[in-house]
């Protein structure tokens, strides 16, 4: 679980670093990819009663907002990238 939440953050940061929208985007996507497996290992420890009920409800909660966060980022970025995709139809 551990390494799955270093690697969201890490995830952002190297694509932060990065020199284009568009690989900063790969690397959110990346990171959102990480959020989900912890997501699982959250489930699987509440299952196994490995985290109480909750913790396990906080730690979820805190990565559903993340998830949130990191869905409007990457969109505003999409948009930025091809504004076309984004635009009404006429």
């Amino acid at each position: 679980m551990r390494r799955a939440a270093v690697s969201v953050a890490s995830n952002i940061a190297e694509g932060k670093g990065r020199h284009s929208r568009k690989e900063f985007l790969q690397f959110l996507y990346l990171a959102r990819g990480s959020l989900t497996e912890l997501e699982t290992q959250i489930f699987i420890a509440k299952e196994l009663e490995y985290l109480e009920i909750e913790t396990a409800k906080g730690i979820e909660d805190a990565a559903v907002e993340l998830g949130r966060v990191l869905n409007g980022l990457a969109a505003s970025l999409q948009t930025r990238i091809d504004p076309a995709k984004n635009s009404p139809k006429s």
